[in-house]
């Protein structure tokens, strides 16, 4: 029991036994208690993956690899973690019990919602972890059946027009990465017979070296796929729909983990597969990324639907993630990632103040709330404004962290001081900064059409402040919040070597000389 690489293969199938139990528990209440239960082990086992991880190294420990297929191809379960899967499998089962705990307001049909969401947490887990890339895909696309029910299940009126949404969205995303997949194999038997391989390790090897123009292709498969859950305009319309439609645990779910699947396929497939795509167009990963900062922060300030404003938000945050990976730098990267676990502890504790709001007021119109909770529910404000002041990148919580760190990086990347590219590549650096003015603007102004102003008559009576769930699942959010904005080294210590080789792969074959030591 103390084989880390048991407790690696136990941790991804404690989530599948749990889908299998629960619908088999006798009432709605031991389902929800089946499932704390369970998230709980989770959380034990991956806290003792990361007591037993050795940092110092960049390469995968705890592999576990076992014959799946061997005709026509071979095919492995192919299991383990570096320092970036050990940090998004913390993530994953942090955020996972949160949203749990999260689920005492979903009041029908708990045997189907906690086992499906235990189906949603294994194929989540089973992304970070896999290292083979069929199986990679295959638990990508298992995500979409669970997502699918919870949303058109207990979502709101719109639930079933949210879900098809979703699922198209992503479904072709997964069509597009398959054609990738698929695409890379054959390039590499035309090469070399012995080199094709769906083996992630060895692809990071061997895809780099295919011809510059079959590494676009390939690339750009994976990144249409990739920045399409991120999501990134254009293709970013299906998240606010999901999000306003699905129940409130369901968007710290969606918020919080399954974005980030898109981020981490862009640093782990795209960076680590194909260094050529990003010499060659790493400034136009860079525009991108500033664009969704700005049309994200833009949007929010025209929304009247407090879920809508964090839901465009979450895509202007997502944006500093392109802008991180795209500028070649290794302090921008590794950047990128600490916004990855930042934004989805944000993002998990804003969704969860929302739905708060949303069970006393029935609404979540800005307009109809009117202004003036403060008054009856001072702890769940206090919450609101520490959530605020984290997703506008406030000094000391985990927010500033990660955008001053892609700054950073990005005004000292190899982009930005090389001739052809500096101009442009620092002018949408200085544009991107703009966002952070505009996010300051529409979350302050969030907060105030909220709790300010004088007391509304018609919540009399039918406001009360924070209950122990509540300020249990809002106080563990802001803790990490605040822990890993004080002392950013216990998330940045797990996985900055791996940015730095995946980044360093990519300058060594690189035309750009630059020193890294600014």
């Amino acid at each position: 029991m103390n084989d880390p690489t048991f407790i690696l293969n136990l941790l991804l199938a404690l989530p599948l036994i749990a889908s299998l139990i629960i619908p088999m528990v006798p009432t709605d209440k031991d389902a929800r208690g089946a499932a704390i239960g369970f998230c709980l082990a989770m959380l034990g086992l991956s806290l003792f993956l990361w007591s037993r991880f050795d940092s110092s190294t960049s390469g995968m420990q705890f592999v576990t690899i076992q014959p799946w297929i061997t005709t026509p191809v071979q095919i492995s379960y192919n299991i383990g973690v570096d320092g970036l899967s050990l940090a998004m499998v913390l993530l994953t089962t942090v955020v996972t019990l949160m949203a749990v705990l999260a689920s005492y307001t979903i009041n029908k049909r708990g045997k189907l919602y906690y086992s499906l969401v235990m189906l949603l947490t294994f194929s989540v887990l089973g992304v970070f972890v896999s290292q083979n890339l069929v199986q990679f895909f295959v638990m990508y696309e298992l995500e979409l059946v669970p997502m699918y029910f919870l949303i058109a299940i207990w979502g709101g009126p719109k639930r079933g027009y949210a879900a098809m949404k979703f699922l198209l969205y992503t479904f072709f995303g997964g069509v597009i990465m398959l054609a990738g997949l698929l695409y890379t194999y054959v390039q590499l038997g035309m090469i070399d017979p012995t080199s094709a391989t769906f083996d992630m390790g060895l692809l990071a090897t061997s895809a780099n070296q295919l011809p510059a123009a079959a590494q676009s292709i390939a690339c750009l498969a994976f990144f249409l796929s990739f920045i399409i859950k991120l999501p990134s305009v254009p293709f970013h319309t299906w998240l606010p729909d999901a999000h306003v439609e699905a129940p409130t645990p369901i968007s710290m779910i969606l918020a919080g983990l399954l974005l980030k699947m898109g981020s981490y396929g862009l640093v782990r497939i795209c960076m680590g597969f194909f260094p050529a795509f990003f010499v060659e167009y790493g400034q136009g990963v860079v525009a991108l990324g500033a664009i969704n900062i700005l049309w994200g922060a833009i949007a929010c300030l025209v929304q009247k639907d407090m879920k809508r404003i964090i839901a465009f938000s979450s895509v202007s945050h997502m944006g500093f993630i392109l802008l991180g990976i795209g500028c070649l730098s290794n302090t921008a990267v590794n950047g990128a990632i600490f916004q990855m676990l930042s934004h989805g502890f944000i993002s998990a504790l804003l969704f969860f103040l929302v739905g708060t709001v949303y069970e006393r007021c029935h609404t979540r119109l800005l307009p109809e709330i009117g202004g003036g909770l403060a008054f009856k529910m001072p702890v769940l404000f206090y919450f609101w404004m520490f959530g605020t002041m984290a997703n506008l990148g406030l000094p000391a919580l985990s927010g500033f962290v990660g955008e001053v760190t892609v700054f950073y990086g990005a005004i000292t990347s190899p982009l930005a001081y090389w001739p052809l590219t500096g101009d442009f590549v620092r002018g949408w650096t200085y544009a991107a900064a703009l966002g952070v003015v505009l996010t300051a603007g529409y979350m302050l102004w969030l907060l105030k059409r909220l709790f300010y102003g004088p007391e509304q008559e018609k919540w009399k009576g039918h406001l009360y402040d924070a209950t122990g769930t509540e300020k249990l699942v809002a106080t563990c959010l802001s803790v990490l919040i605040l822990a890993f904005g004080v002392y950013p080294l216990w998330l940045s210590n797990i996985y900055s070597r791996v940015g730095d080789r995946i980044t360093d792969s990519i300058l060594s074959r690189s035309h750009i000389s630059f020193n890294q030591d600014i």
